[in-house]
């Protein structure tokens, strides 16, 4: 993984739906990652209910396209979910 540039493909307000759009990807053979942006906090990192910032999932930069495509995200639409 460190020799991959990893590019954000949504922000999603909560950690389960991060999840699910990962699934969503993995299930497309598309490698997939979240970025708690919220990681210290009364809750801790497992939380998964909606965040004040949000959870960004990341793909692979030569993969960005065919995940946009996998979830029906517009081209335009990298960091909103």
């Amino acid at each position: 993984m460190s020799g991959t540039e990893w590019r954000a493909l949504a922000t999603y307000a909560s950690g389960f739906e991060a999840d699910f759009a990962i699934a969503q990807l993995e299930a497309a053979e598309i490698p997939a990652v979240r970025s708690n942006n919220d990681i210290a906090g009364i809750f801790g990192p497992g939380f998964q209910g909606a965040t004040s910032r949000g959870v960004t999932v990341l793909v692979p930069a030569a993969a960005l396209e065919d995940a946009r495509a996998a979830l029906n995200l517009a081209g335009g639409a990298e960091g909103e979910a």
